[in-house]
Order: structure tokens, then sequence, then C-alpha cells
């Protein structure tokens, strides 16, 4: 098996793996397992499905600098995409479901509790990301793009918070998110074993192997 045939395999386990919560949903709808309040749990269902798997994209970066598996890179943007649609059915049954479209206690809610203030907040940067996550906007921003691109850390940023302030006080479990995010940033700020590369003698020891500097090579 070469590198090509390993990496698409790669790429359609990621598929599987991200589309399963949405298989098990809809099975939970069909059977009718989904507990006393479905609109909560689907919610939170969606909602978690959705920050786990923009942990998984952020998680590319750092998993390939320090294990030097490079084919895991192309999985950013799967699951980055992922990530939004989970949101959008997350948003979507919030004000479809939830509110029925009724935009005044939309508003009034936006006004009135905060994690939706913030639910909403996160969901637009996501969404902004999603759209400029093409070539095509990657060519006309240029540089730019990797700038706008790092609000996805400001997204998990927000979207724990969301959780933190949706759920009962007590529970833990929007901790272990924040946890892995706080992983996750100091891999950013100080990512061990970027920009080290071996040392070369030149031919006939002309010069000396001069040694990174790490505030010029990067």
């Amino acid at each position: 098996m070469n590198h090509a045939q390993r990496n698409r395999i790669l790429l359609i386990l990621a598929h599987i793996g991200a589309l399963l919560p949405l298989a098990r949903m809809l099975a939970d709808v069909f059977s009718g397992n989904y507990g006393p309040d479905p609109i909560r749990e689907f919610t939170l269902r969606t909602g978690r499905t959705a920050l786990t798997l923009l942990l998984f994209s952020l998680a590319c970066t750092p998993v390939s600098r320090l294990s030097g598996f490079k084919p895991i890179l192309k999985l950013r943007r799967p699951w980055g995409l992922y990530s939004f649609f989970y949101a959008a059915v997350h948003f979507a049954i919030f004000i479809g479901v939830d509110y029925f479209f009724d935009f005044a206690l939309i508003q009034d809610a936006l006004l009135e509790k905060r994690y939706a203030i913030v639910g909403l907040l996160t969901f637009s940067i996501l969404a902004v990301l999603a759209i400029t996550s093409t070539q095509g906007w990657k060519r006309r921003l240029k540089k730019n793009w990797k700038r706008l691109h790092r609000l996805a850390y400001a997204a998990g940023i927000l979207a724990i918070v969301h959780f933190v302030w949706l759920v009962k006080p007590g529970v833990v479990r929007p901790w272990y998110y924040a946890a892995v995010l706080v992983i996750l940033l100091l891999l950013r700020l100080f990512p061990g074993g970027r920009g080290r590369r071996r040392l070369a003698v030149p031919r006939g020891g002309a010069r000396q192997a001069r040694l990174p500097d790490p505030l010029v090579d990067k």
C-alpha cells in the first residue's frame, strides 16, 4: 500500500468517525431513545460534537510537529467543516425547535441569556472560517488567511465558555475540553521541536555548520 492509498484510507476513516455521532442521533430519533427532554439532549450532543471536532482540527498541527506524521494535516479542514456542520445543527435546534423561529423570543434570549450570546458569536466565527476555508479564499487573503484562521482558537475558547454557562453548576465535562484546549494553546505558543534541523557539515569543511536562530529560522 503506497502513501496515497494510506492517506485516502485515513481521510475516509476521518469522515466516517465524524459522521458517526450524526448517525447515532438519527437512530435515537427514530427509536425514541432520547430521554425525557429531547431538545436539551440533542442540543448538548450536537454542541459537544462540534467542540470535539474543533479540538481535533486544532490538534492536527501539534500532533504532526511532535510525531512527524504529516498526513494528519489533511484532516484539519474536514474536521473543521464538520465542526461547523454540527454547530449549525446545534444552532438550528435552538432557533427552530426550541424557539420555533419566534424571533422576538430569540431576541429576548440573546439579551437575557449570556450563554446564547457567546454561542451566537462562536457560531459566527465558525461560519466565517468555513466559508473562507477554500483554496480560492486562501489565494485572495494570502497572509491574512492564516491570521484569520487563528480565530479557531478563539472559537474554541468561546465554545467552552458557552458550554460552561449552558450546563448546571458543578458539571465537570466542559473543563475536560478546557484542559485539552489549554494544552493545544501551549503547544501553539511553545511548539517544542519546531524549526529543528539536522546539522549538516559542508563538504570540505569550508564553513562551520550554523545553529538555527529561533528568531530568524522560522
